[in-house]
């Protein structure tokens, strides 16, 4: 099911599958920001992962001696979950263990995310509670795909990515899906990164980042943009598919990161994982502008 939030200015749409975010639209522009989803480019406009980001090395993972097996990106995009409220310009959605993600995820949890309108933009809340008597061990993240272009006099390659604050980050390859460490190097963020599909041809682009950021999808040709910003993300990641040319690209913070080429695989040793105390709770948000 479909749920409508909408303000004066914003309108959005939110699925229960995934409590996926499938529509931001500017009423006073007609202009939709997330891409819809062609399933002949990729299938999805804004999955949640959880409780891995990125893939695990040989698609496997072990925790207290035991080996478990995991999709790219965890299994929370593909589930349906509860809406717990719904006003005119918010709503949230719930989704707890059961007996079906334990035999791939062994933990007792409740995960909640929170959309807001407000202003020019959407806020994204999410929840990670705790609900057993031991520590836990997760990673959380965003996947928004932004339609590129916005309009149709535009073209993909007059768009640009524009970091803030204007700095250097640690720049984290790809290697078959798993992070080089070996290969990091310091990723010039302090300028613009001009939008072409080659930039794209072994993977994401992925950052480490710290504090405050903010990446912006912008062009000279048009005064219409947007900007995904947030705090609390240890990395975040830019993506759009190659060799296939698709209008859109994804920016994404994520509280977490694929294997290492060199992980142990040892759940509690993985490379961003979160820990998380018995009945405690986590807490972060991201913000997505639109102009």
């Amino acid at each position: 099911m479909a749920v409508t939030i909408e303000t004066d200015h914003l309108k959005a749409v939110l699925n229960e599958k995934g409590a996926e975010l499938a529509s931001l639209k500017r009423k006073d522009a007609d202009i939709e920001y997330i891409w819809q989803a062609d399933p002949e480019f990729w299938k999805r406009h804004a999955p949640v992962l959880f409780p891995i980001v990125g893939s695990l090395k040989n698609g496997t993972y072990s925790y207290k001696g035991k080996t478990y097996q995991l999709p790219q990106h965890g299994f929370a995009r593909d589930m349906n979950f509860e809406l717990i409220e719904q006003k005119e310009d918010a709503a949230s959605f719930r989704l707890k263990s059961t007996e079906e993600t334990k035999k791939v995820y062994p933990f007792d949890f409740e995960l909640v995310i929170g959309y807001v309108l407000g202003g020019d933009g959407l806020t994204v809340d999410y929840q990670v509670k705790n609900t057993a008597d031991e520590e836990m061990y997760f990673s959380i993240g965003a996947h928004p795909a932004f339609n590129i272009p916005l309009e149709d006099s535009l073209t993909f390659t007059d768009y640009y990515v524009d970091p803030s604050p204007a700095k250097s980050r640690i720049h984290l390859p790809l290697k078959d899906g798993l992070i080089d460490l070996k290969q990091r190097t310091l990723g010039q963020t302090n300028t613009s990164i001009a939008l072409n599909h080659e930039l794209f041809k072994n993977d994401a682009l992925i950052y480490e980042t710290k504090g405050l950021n903010s990446f912006a999808i912008r062009t000279e040709k048009s005064p219409h943009s947007v900007t995904v910003s947030f705090k609390d993300f240890s990395y975040v990641g830019i993506w759009s598919t190659y060799p296939t040319k698709s209008s859109f690209v994804c920016i994404e913070p994520w509280v977490g990161i694929a294997d290492t080429t060199e992980s142990s695989g040892d759940l509690t040793e993985k490379l961003g994982i979160q820990k998380l105390a018995a009945q405690d709770i986590f807490h972060t948000k991201y913000a997505i502008v639109v102009k």
